[in-house]
């Protein structure tokens, strides 16, 4: 062990176990200084998932304390907070988990630029995903996979990296002020998931007995038995190597969900501009503009059962069935010819798992121009709704206005406003491939 100390930089790794940043820092050095900056930058953008952020680093913070550490939180810009922290506590190393946003990648850059003027090592590590994003090549050429199958063959093929244990003791230097914890804010969902490391291994654990059911019920919308385990990967609460090694099976139903998550991670380290540019060259976007339609959509209000009750489910609980955000999305794009652009921002705005890759990666798949190799394909509300809700309880949970609607009723539009009352081009039943994509569920 050196006998110095070292910075490690936390973003979307608020976690104790599985953290190699973390562990290997502790490793090596006698003094560790776990450290957040609250960055003005990134303030604002989801009252729900700043929520979840805040409650995460309150759990954070105590677990670091039960090890002897403490978490050190400081306001402003990551990059500068962290130098000036480490002229303070005379730190020679900083250890950052790699991440593949293009405000990510400009932090690392910075930071680099920085530790290199101040003669500070700065090492990456892994983390945020199961398989590294560009560990995996195509055989043909290429920085990337494009298609998700024969990356799923790789990834499942490919040798992971050995799970961490948690640190057993955090030491850190005499005397550094470790700062506040953020006022715990109110979010905009009431019936939102809580943040932090423990309530992400506790779902985890107890969601596991389902397993089995996985298969069969997870799309099952009324019944609702998916992980939930989302926001908890995107704040790395949770590690997703960790929920795959409990899973088993890595070719089973839902560890290849968790396939899916690092597919778009690496599609979008190669294609950082994927929230706001088409993925796919010479994709064909012809887009209405129409902010009633976009509002109404937005809100809940749109006429269409199966489609207002997932946006109202999002709007409650910061949270969206998997299926419920294919047709929802589907609705958007295919039906009321939105840019899916627009419903990029809404999901970003709600949901507490929304992240750069997963986000803008399904909705391009949605929206033909990303990652499908069946562009045109649509989804018809209906015919969605009476294959996974055909009971109609998920419907009726979400859009009490229709409780008295019997039978299969419930899922023909209803009431459209207004500025919705045009002939809908709903396409012919489809059957549902086994690439289908997902918001991790």
């Amino acid at each position: 062990m050196s006998a110095g100390t070292a910075i490690v930089l936390l973003t979307r790794d608020l976690r104790v176990h599985d953290h190699p940043a973390l562990a290997t820092t502790c490793a090596a050095f006698d003094r560790v200084v776990p450290l957040y900056v609250l960055d003005p930058d990134l303030a604002g953008l989801s009252a729900n998932r700043t929520r979840f952020l805040h409650q995460a680093l309150a759990d954070l913070r105590t677990e670091l304390r039960e090890r002897g550490g403490d978490l050190v939180v400081r306001r402003g810009d990551a990059v500068a907070e962290t130098i000036r922290l480490a002229s303070e506590v005379g730190a020679t190393g900083v250890a950052l988990s790699a991440d593949v946003s293009r405000y990510a990648r400009r932090r690392e850059r910075r930071l680099r630029a920085e530790c290199e003027r101040h003669r500070l090592h700065l090492r990456l590590f892994p983390g945020l995903t199961v398989v590294e994003p560009g560990a995996l090549r195509p055989g043909g050429g290429g920085d990337h996979y494009r298609v998700f199958s024969p990356y799923h063959r790789a990834w499942v093929a490919n040798r992971w990296r050995a799970e961490l244990a948690a640190p057993h003791r955090i030491t850190l230097p005499d005397g550094v002020r470790v700062g506040r914890l953020p006022a715990l804010p109110n979010g905009d969902s009431p019936d939102a998931a809580v943040g932090g490391e423990r309530a992400g291994r506790r779902r985890l654990t107890d969601w596991l007995p389902d397993l089995d059911r996985y298969d069969d019920q997870h799309d099952d919308m009324a019944g609702d038995d998916t992980s939930r385990l989302s926001p908890y990967l995107r704040f790395g609460c949770v590690s997703p190597l960790a929920v795959a090694n409990r899973a088993g099976d890595r070719s089973g139903p839902f560890v290849r969900q968790l396939c899916w998550r690092d597919f778009y991670y690496q599609v979008t380290a190669a294609f950082p501009e994927i929230s706001t540019t088409a993925y796919r060259p010479g994709a064909t976007e012809r887009w209405r503009d129409d902010d009633d339609a976009l509002a109404a959509w937005a809100e809940g209000r749109t006429g269409m059962p199966i489609v207002d009750a997932g946006m109202r489910q999002m709007r409650a609980q910061g949270w969206l069935h998997n299926r419920a955000r294919l047709i929802t999305a589907g609705y958007l794009t295919k039906h009321l010819g939105q840019d899916w652009r627009h419903g990029v921002a809404v999901f970003f705005r709600w949901l507490l798992d929304g992240d750069v890759a997963n986000n803008s990666g399904n909705w391009q798949w949605v929206a033909g121009t990303g990652n499908d190799t069946k562009p045109y394909r649509g989804f018809n509300p209906v015919r969605q709704a009476e294959r996974y809700d055909p009971d109609g309880d998920y419907v009726r949970r979400w859009v009490p206005e229709l409780a008295g609607v019997p039978g299969k009723g419930v899922h023909q539009p209803w009431r459209l406003p207004e500025a919705l009352r045009r002939t809908l081009d709903y396409p012919s039943p489809l059957t549902v491939p086994d690439t289908d994509p997902v918001w991790l569920r």
